[in-house]
Formats: C-alpha cells, structure tokens, sequence
C-alpha cells in the first residue's frame, strides 16, 4: 500500500515573484513521495472572487488557502494542497490554489496567462470561479481561455498551416473537465421564459452569435474556445454566503451562520468534483502520479521561463525519459532478485542456466513494459536486452568459475592420497602400473559421482590428468611386470583415451555455442512478443482517444450547424410573422375600404 500524503496545510508549489515563475523545490519532495495515482482540481479566477474558500471545503478543512479578505490578492502564484481522495482508495487529492487574475497590483496580464496555462495543463479538473452572472462581461474576463493556443502546443512540431482554433480539437485529448462555478448567483435560471438547470445555463450562455463582423467574433470566441478545447463542461451556482459585512470572517463561521442554501449548494459541488473529477491521465491512458506530476511541473514552468511554450507532447517524451530510464534499472533489480533467489552455482549443466535466465528476463522485461511509456525508437528497450545480456553472460562466466573452484576442489580431496601414495614409491614395484590405473580408474568414478560439479566437471579433469601424463608414464616404465610391446600399448591407448576425451570436449563446446546461440533468439523473440502486445494495446488507446478527439470534434461542429438552423428557422419564422402581419393589415384596410364603397 502506498504510503499517504499528510500535508497539515497548503504550500507553494510555483512561486511568483517580480514577474518570474520559479518552482518550489520543497513541494516537488513532496510531490516525489505520492506513489499513488493522483486527481488534480485546479481553480482560477479574478481576485477576491472566493477560490480558496472553495478548496478548502475539498480539502475537507474551514481554512488552509488563504482566502483574503481585502482588495489585495492573497495568493500568488500556485499553492499545493495533498490530501487523501475521499471517495477513491488509493488515489490522493491534489489541489491547486492560482493567484487572482486581474490583480492591479501587476500592472500586465501575461503572468496572468501562464498561471492559466499551467492550472490547465496540471489539472484533470478545471476550475474556473466568477461573480455573477455569465455575461458578456463575464466572458470578456475569460479572455485567458483565447489565448491559450499562443500558450500551449500538444505537439512539438505542428503543422504550419494548422488554423488556432479550428484545428486545436488536439487539445481536447489532454485537456481536464472544465466547471464553472457562479458566485453570488442572484437571478433565476431562466431563458425565454423557461427554467433552466446551471448546466442548460452554461450551454446557453456558450451560444454562438450569427455573423461575422468584427464584433460577432469577439462575441463568439471565448465561447468557440471553451466549447472545443473542454471536452466536459459543468455549472455550479451559489447564492451569497451571507451578508457583505461578515464576508471577511467567512472561514469563522459556522454552516448553521450561513445561507442554507450555499451551504448545500457547496456541498453538492464538493460531491461532484469528488464523484467525476478523473486521475490524471496522458496521452495512451497513463496515470499520473506525485513523481509524474512533479516532473510535468519542471518541464512546463522551465519552457516558460527559457521563453518557449509548454508543449504537452516535449512534457510527455521529458518524462518517459525519465522513467524509461528508471524502467530499465527497475527491471534490472528484478532479474538480479530473481536469478539471486533462483539460482545456485555451479548449475548442473549450461541449459540449466540459460532456463533460469531466460525465466527471470522474461518478468524482467514484464517489468520494464509495465513501467515504460513512449520509449522511441524502442531505445531502452534496446538498453534493457544489451544489459540483460550481459547479465547472463556474466552469470555463465561466474558458473564456469564455479565450477572450476569447485572440481578444482573435487580433485585436491579425492586425488590428493592417490599422489601421496605415488611419491611414498608404493606403484613403484612390479605390477604397480595396473594397481596405479585401477585406483585412478576408482578415483575417477568417485569424482564423476560428486554433485553439482558444474559446466566444467570433465575439461578440469582432463586438465588434471594431462598435467599427471608424466607421472603415469614413469610408473608405466619402470613396471618391469610389463613387456615393451605391451607398454606401446597402453601408451597408445593412453593416448587415444585423450584423443576421445579432447573430442568430446570440442563437441560439448560446439553444444554451448548452439545454446547459447538459441538462447539469444529467444531473447529476441521474447523482446518482440511482449513489445507487439504493448504496441498493440497502445495502438487500441490511440485509437480510443483518436475517436474520442474526434467524436468531440464531430459533435461540437453539429452543435453549431443546429444552433445555426434553429437561428435561420427562427429568423425565417420571424419573416414570415412580418408578412402574417402585413397581409393582416393589408387584409384589413381592404377590407375597410371595401365596406366604405
């Protein structure tokens, strides 16, 4: 279970200062120890429009985010707050306080922007907070939304006939849920008479105008911009909490001081952002969580302090580097946990070896395709299998060596009586050749019984009675039992027991040549398969996205063609009303004049 994140309050997560983002190192630890997924709600707004009073009633506390009860904006910059997911196990809630926009105190409105632009790119959920009403004043605040395809690219190298707006549907892809929270909400939710829900509001007030002079443009683009780029949109309105005068004790009060209405009004969107805000998720359907998160961070606040844009596919490859990287020393620790556990040198024979390695590659490489995520070109993939080769080449080189020390071992015990009694001259006598090659025949037996001799059991044993020829030799000679024709002989057949014995060993090398040759293609082979099934099902969520892109792009283009019908069938029943009336009044002074004669 990962462990849970307990901050007693917020912190800075990107501090603001003279006009300059710089990242809170601070904050990104704390990033850095969330192993679990995270769900990210950000909230932006003008200045004292009551954003923090908001987050604090998710983070489940009366005060935290400094709400600011003067005409100065309290908060600057972004604040963190991480807190356990109420209604998700496992997840953690990370909430994200901007500074007010419209502050008059900076003078400009491109910080303004950029805080924006990151509350965008951070969050799963977007919160956008204002006083009133959604009118056009309303909107005209929004401005930062039309802004945002001169702040943020989704790719690194867009097409340079790509169309802002039209083509910006690439947004919708990464881009969080979009809310809209109306504060002091005064008038009844009506349109042309009929009672409206906020979220039938919401869709009203996004209404394109007919038109295309200058005027109807700036009319619609806010709306255009929200509608394309926020793949799901919802509306909260609140009533006021309570009168003007105790506005500035609001986190002291009590629920049963305020209006009982926005009590339960904030109570159902807390429910809400608690029940549909999303982890966060990139691009192929991968989780973010604290490390991600806090690396999404670095990336985007450094592009906009070296002056490029934060681009949402350089944020994504920065951070595959990153864990690809860690993916691959991951999947490493694994096979050495596994081959350390599993194996016990020397192995009886190579193939014996090679099964287990190829065992402990295979989760290894389970491991890294798990963990890593946009590996281009497949480079630490390539990584991984060059060091997982190396790993078991070095563990055959350890199992020769141990094998070696251990027969090497093997012959000092079993043998070593055999050379004493030689030096002590009891083969030195009249049929001491035969009692010699008996016993060497026994001892031979013995050592071939022993266990787990390893790889090298019979080259360190032909070794060892190569180095004895000599002495053989000399106790062959001086046994005067023997006839010279029958010496030749047993030299010869010496000899030829060698030869075989030389023999063998050149086959049962050209035997681990083979195996080690079919072992490389089954890593090759296992490196293919599970990358073809990955590739498979990255290639089934690009697809998923793809058609989720387009689907909304679909739907928001028939949305506008209906709303333009239904504007041309209106405009079109209002003429022909004109003419009702017309011929009406026309019938009717004929009628007149007709009466008259």
């Amino acid at each position: 279970m990962a462990p849970e994140i307990n901050l007693p309050g917020p912190m800075s997560l990107i501090d603001n200062t003279k006009g300059q983002l710089v990242v809170n190192p601070e904050a990104l630890k704390i990033l850095s120890a969330i192993t679990q997924p995270v769900v990210v709600v950000a909230i932006v707004g003008l200045y004292r429009t009551g954003k923090s009073y908001l987050m604090n009633k998710l983070a489940g506390k009366k005060n935290g985010f400094s709400l600011g009860s003067t005409v100065k904006s309290h908060t600057k910059g972004i604040w963190m707050w991480c807190v356990p997911h109420p209604k998700k196990p496992e997840h953690t809630l990370v909430l994200l306080d901007t500074e007010g926009l419209g502050d008059i105190e900076k003078g400009d409105n491109e910080n303004d922007s950029w805080i924006f632009a990151l509350a965008i790119l951070l969050s799963s959920t977007f919160v956008y907070n204002s006083m009133g009403t959604i009118n056009q004043q309303a909107m005209d605040q929004l401005y930062y939304v039309t802004e945002l395809t001169h702040r943020i690219r989704s790719k690194s190298s867009p097409d340079e006939n790509e169309n802002e707006v039209e083509d910006s549907a690439d947004f919708v892809s990464f881009f969080p849920d979009f809310v809209w929270t109306l504060r002091d909400f005064s008038l009844d939710l009506e349109a042309d008479g009929q009672p409206l829900t906020p979220d039938e509001y919401l869709t009203y007030s996004l209404k394109l105008k007919k038109g295309t002079s200058q005027k109807d443009e700036t009319f619609n683009l806010p709306r255009l911009c929200i509608r394309k780029f926020f793949p799901k949109k919802k509306c909260f309105v609140f009533d006021r909490p309570v009168h003007r005068r105790k506005l500035a004790q609001l986190e002291k009060l009590q629920d049963e001081e305020l209006d009982p209405e926005f009590v339960q009004q904030v109570a159902d969107f807390c429910s809400y952002i608690f029940s549909n805000s999303k982890t966060k998720t990139l691009s192929g359907g991968i989780q973010v969580n604290g490390p991600r998160l806090e690396s999404l961070v670095l990336t985007y606040v450094n592009a906009i302090s070296s002056g490029d844009l934060p681009c949402m596919e350089n944020a994504v490859l920065a951070l595959a580097q990153i864990e690809n990287s860690a993916a691959v020393e991951k999947a490493i620790a694994h096979y050495e946990q596994q081959m350390g556990q599993k194996v016990q040198l020397p192995t009886e024979s190579l193939q014996e070896l090679l099964d287990l390695h190829r065992d402990s590659e295979r989760e290894a490489i389970e491991v890294f395709i798990r963990s890593s995520f946009k590996d281009v070109d497949h480079l630490f993939q390539k990584e991984l299998a060059a060091q997982l080769d190396k790993k078991r080449d070095d563990f055959c080189k350890q199992n020769q060596e141990a094998s070696s020390d251990r027969c090497s071992g093997l012959l000092q015990v079993i043998f070593s009586p055999l050379e004493e009694e030689v030096k002590a001259g009891i083969y030195s006598k009249p049929g001491g050749y035969r009692l010699f090659v008996q016993k060497l025949q026994d001892l031979k037996k013995k050592y071939y019984e022993e266990p787990r001799k390893g790889t090298q059991a019979e080259e360190i044993l032909q070794t060892y009675l190569k180095s004895k020829e000599s002495m053989t030799d000399a106790i062959l000679q001086t046994d005067q039992t023997l006839t010279e024709k029958e010496k030749e002989i047993e030299v010869e057949r010496v000899k030829a027991e060698s030869a075989q014995a030389s023999a063998e060993m050149v086959e049962e090398m050209q035997i681990k040549y083979q195996q080690m040759m079919e072992e490389k293609e089954k890593s090759y082979q296992e490196h293919v398969k599970q990358l073809t099934e990955k590739m498979e099902r990255e290639r089934a969520q690009l697809l998923e996205e793809q058609e989720k892109t387009l689907t909304s792009k679909l739907q928001e283009q028939a949305r506008v063609l209906k709303e333009r019908c239904q504007g041309e069938s209106t405009q079109l029943q209002n003429e022909i009303q004109k003419l009702q009336k017309t011929l009406k009044k026309k019938t009717k002074r004929y009628m007149s004049h007709k009466l008259k004669i």
